[in-house]
């Protein structure tokens, strides 16, 4: 209870924080006697400063709703703890599946399976994972091979082949905490519950790119699923960490293979269907993020093209609450995260540069960068603290704004274009160097 009271003060404390400093920077804004003679200049920067006030509001409400799903956490563990299959989908993951195997071993619970699928591999995958197969004690690991016809055939194959009525779906290329299984697995005990997503967390935190990532994970990601778990409506499953009932993923027909997101079309399906999903913070997975700025647009640019397939095949729902009123804003309210904001943040640096360069002031990005600067902080610092992370994350979040939200931003918008013109695409794997 005081960990939860101190919490509270943190959240009350950066909520006020936010509010001071925003009305600090629209009375600058308001004080300023800018000449603008173009009057569609003097509109879209005022839209632009409106649609800030909204972003305040998404930043209030998703601290606010993440505070009150962490306030129904129970870290008592569960009463019933049934075997749990684990699934790991793996194609050309030498690098890193051992070191996935060996970290699915130390978990803490009393009986599980690992499943790992060899997706017809053209390295030594499968010769690597063959050597931990059998048992070892509280979990045994049996390794299957097919051939290669991608992550959701793969899944849906080790999902025929559980023999568990859980199943744990993750990437060939993460580990996850020993407390993972323990921490989900409560969750179930409502029968309403279809999924329970996880938390993913970056391994190889090396260079700049990669800690922008962590910190994104944290509060671009992680934060947003907690808030959205407050209302059973968490819209992604993550692929690195997923546990699912199995009859809830046999009712909906499993994995498609017409996305190139098939952990987001997944969880659409489930929300479709009527199951509710859960975030749990303490069962995190460890992934490797690109730490080359090519290899992170590439993953980007695939994320963004496959969320929007996926809103795209539910989009009758987008004008048709029938499904549920909350399944409807959930897709309204992805798609103003993969097009409206972006959209809008290219337009706001494109204006304002401009504006600094015709007419000689620079206040208009300077007060844009500046708010956003300002959530990004309260934001980091609240997640940080309630994660337990490491408060030297914190920073990046200047930087964050600047350079790296507006860099996916635009690979957000390039990736949105050829979809709407279907350009055709390939799956685009990230080679892995093995920090796992």
């Amino acid at each position: 209870m005081r960990g939860k009271l101190r919490y509270a003060g943190l959240l009350a404390l950066l909520l006020l924080g936010i509010t001071g400093l925003s009305v600090g920077l629209y009375e600058l804004l308001r004080g300023a006697k800018l000449d603008l003679p173009s009057a569609f200049i003097r509109v879209a920067m005022w839209v632009l400063f409106a649609f800030l006030v909204l972003l305040i509001l998404r930043y209030v409400g998703l601290l606010w709703f993440s505070y009150l799903n962490h306030l129904e956490r129970d870290d008592e563990d569960p009463l019933h703890m049934p075997p749990v299959t684990i699934l790991v989908p793996a194609y050309n993951e030498g690098a890193c599946i051992q070191g996935s195997i060996r970290s699915l071993l130390e978990l803490d619970y009393p009986r599980y399976e690992i499943l790992v699928i060899d997706d017809g591999s053209k390295d030594d995958t499968y010769v690597k994972a063959a050597v931990y197969e059998g048992d070892h004690g509280r979990a045994t690991v049996r390794v299957i091979t097919k051939p290669n016809g991608g992550k959701a055939r793969a899944l849906n194959t080790g999902i025929s082949q559980a023999t568990s009525d859980f199943i744990l779906c993750m990437d060939g290329d993460s580990a996850l905490h020993p407390a993972t299984l323990r921490r989900a697995i409560r969750h179930f005990e409502d029968p309403h519950i279809g999924a329970v997503a996880g938390s993913v967390k970056v391994v190889n935190r090396t260079n700049l790119l990669s800690c922008l990532q962590a910190l994104e994970y944290i509060e671009g990601l992680n934060m947003v699923r907690a808030a959205q778990g407050f209302f059973r409506l968490v819209n992604i499953i993550p692929g690195p960490i997923g546990i699912f009932r199995k009859s809830a993923l046999q009712k909906v027909g499993g994995y498609d293979h017409d996305t190139f997101a098939e952990d987001c079309d997944l969880t659409l399906k489930l929300l479709m269907e009527g199951w509710q999903i859960q975030y749990e913070p303490g069962s995190i997975a460890y992934t490797e993020a690109p730490e080359k700025l090519l290899d992170l647009l590439k993953q980007r640019y695939r994320w963004t093209r496959g969320i929007l397939q996926a809103i795209s095949k539910h989009k009758r729902t987008l004008v048709d609450p029938r499904r549920g009123v909350g399944v409807t804003f959930t897709l309204w309210y992805m798609i103003f995260e993969g097009i409206m904001w972006p959209s809008m943040n290219c337009f706001a640096n494109v204006l304002f540069v401009y504006v600094a360069t015709k007419y000689g002031t620079a206040l208009p990005l300077i007060l844009w960068w500046g708010q956003l600067t300002v959530l990004d902080l309260a934001a980091a610092l609240y997640c940080v603290v309630v994660e337990e992370e490491r408060l030297s994350l914190v920073p990046y979040a200047i930087f964050y704004r600047a350079f790296f939200a507006l860099t996916i931003d635009v690979a957000k918008l390039f990736a949105t274009a050829e979809e709407l013109l279907k350009l055709r695409m390939d799956w685009g794997k990230l080679d892995r160097i093995g920090r796992i």
